[in-house]
């Protein structure tokens, strides 16, 4: 059982800011900078792929409506929404969560993006992608 698992059990308190039938919202108790909110679904699932459409189109609903709250209570114009998956990626709770997370001054996420190239087998790629998604 995760953290987030007990939080939805309310076993753990937690600073709440939004909450429906699917999806509940709630201040980071180790915040980035002032107004970071995880999201997550009250559907428990490690990863993103593994959520269901419902589950997904419930947060997909719900964080631009986020964003604009924390940005309007914060006074911040900038932000990141960031969501990992699997240990690998930086993931610590094995629970889908995603950050919205204010830049303010300094606070906040940075980024080093150490961007590359596209391969020669682009458009393989590209393909075997999107037979992958009707599949």
């Amino acid at each position: 059982m995760t953290i987030f698992q007990k939080i939805l059990d309310g076993e753990i308190p937690c600073h709440r800011v939004y909450e429906d039938t699917q999806v509940l919202a709630f201040l980071d108790v180790s915040p980035l900078s002032r107004g970071h909110v995880l999201v997550i679904p009250k559907e428990a699932r490690a990863t993103l792929g593994e959520l269901s459409d419902r589950s997904a189109e419930a947060i997909g609903r719900v964080l631009p409506r986020l964003c604009r709250a924390i940005c309007k209570a914060t006074g911040a114009t900038d932000y990141n929404v960031l969501q990992n998956n699997g240990s690998a990626a930086h993931q610590a709770v094995m629970h889908v969560h995603f950050h919205i997370i204010p830049r303010m001054g300094e606070q906040g996420l940075g980024i080093d993006w150490p961007a590359g190239g596209l391969e020669d087998d682009a458009a393989d790629l590209a393909a075997s992608i999107t037979a992958a998604t009707t599949g």
